[in-house]
């Protein structure tokens, strides 16, 4: 497929400057330009690419004003990051979407299938499980007795979805995830741990999308609730029965333990952890690697370290902790001078 620089101009609401008539069919990072290709320019540190690439077209916010001359014609908008990802959006879309069902895949009589859904080989679902219209299931996903998968859902290879467990309209469930496996409930007896049967579910509401090797385990009794819009990276672990409020993300290498509710809109960085039974106020930010052992009342915090504490105290901390060596050094050598001090002092009054 193929856009002219003016169909793509009316498509985002921007601005032709140079060649309206040039074409592209493929998308390339501005220092990576090739010809053919559509590029952005957002941040002013990549300025210097935007002479030399060779990329046919660039957006470029409407305030960019060259400094040298340019080969590319440029679209102007008012936002560039804003408009690749419209642009990216439509391209998507326009790709063709499978369809049909695999001849391998293994579907329970009872169990009830939409239309227009893809399921594609070695899939497997089980008695009585629901898979709405729309819904492309890649080679060896794996769904349970009685889960619902909502319209228009895709799930990728391996990703798995447990017996009774609910995914909601329009998710995205990448490679190898799980949903609704056994949360870690264990009672210590005299003879070992003793399991405690999990027997809630999970609750994944519209427009969640799940990272590749993510896991979000079941409840003990009742639902772990993942609300609509969350976006969780690769490798996060949601223990049971927690609740992850709308639009909240994660990065990779999240933990939250069991029964933590988390707010709206909240922002987690990578390997952030959440000790359980805690309740995250409403659009708290934490930074990577930042340890929450307790709850957070307040929203609108920003928090960052281990345990996490609000950023410019912990900077201020870290500032000091690099002097740490030296005020060793300087707490030894007063420690010496104390003690000769005395010494002499001993000597004086004897």
């Amino acid at each position: 497929m193929e856009f002219s620089a003016q169909m793509i101009a009316e498509l985002i609401g921007g601005t032709v400057v140079g060649n309206p008539s040039v074409a592209v069919s493929n998308f390339a990072k501005i220092e990576e330009g090739r010809p053919g290709c559509i590029s952005f320019l957002a941040n002013e540190k990549y300025e210097n690419y935007i002479y030399s690439t060779q990329s046919t077209i660039v957006l470029v916010n409407d305030s960019f004003e060259p400094k040298n001359e340019i080969q590319a014609t440029l679209i102007k908008v008012p936002n560039a990051r804003e408009a690749v990802a419209k642009l990216i959006t439509i391209y998507d879309s326009m790709k063709p979407k499978p369809k049909g069902i695999d001849p391998t895949a293994s579907i329970d009589p009872t169990a009830s299938i939409g239309e227009n859904v893809y399921i594609g080989p070695f899939v497997a679902i089980g008695p009585k499980a629901v898979v709405a219209d729309g819904c492309i299931l890649h080679p060896h996903v794996s769904i349970g007795s009685g889960a619902r998968i909502g319209k228009n859902t895709i799930m990728y290879p391996n990703s798995v979805v447990y017996h009774d467990c609910k995914v909601g309209e329009r998710c995205i469930l990448h490679a190898g995830c799980v949903i609704g496996a056994d949360g870690f409930g264990f009672e210590p007896t005299a003879n070992g741990y003793e399991k405690i049967p999990q027997i809630g579910i999970v609750v994944l509401e519209d427009d969640v999308e799940i990272g590749a090797n993510s896991c979000v385990d079941r409840a003990v009794m009742g639902e772990t609730v993942i609300k609509s819009g969350v976006k969780i990276d690769n490798l996060v672990q949601i223990g049971h029965n927690c609740e992850v409020g709308s639009h909240t993300v994660m990065s990779a290498q999240v933990g939250i333990a069991g029964s933590t509710k988390v707010g709206e809109w909240c922002m987690f960085g990578g390997q952030v952890g959440i000790a359980g039974h805690a309740t995250i106020a409403d659009r708290t930010q934490a930074g990577a690697q930042s340890g929450i052992p307790n709850s957070v009342k307040k929203p609108d915090q920003q928090l960052m370290g281990s345990p996490a504490i609000e950023p410019r105290t912990w900077w201020k901390a870290q500032a000091v902790v690099k002097q740490l060596p030296d005020m060793y050094l300087t707490l030894n050598r007063m420690k010496k001078e104390i003690e000769e001090l005395k010494s002499r002092l001993n000597q004086q009054e004897n």
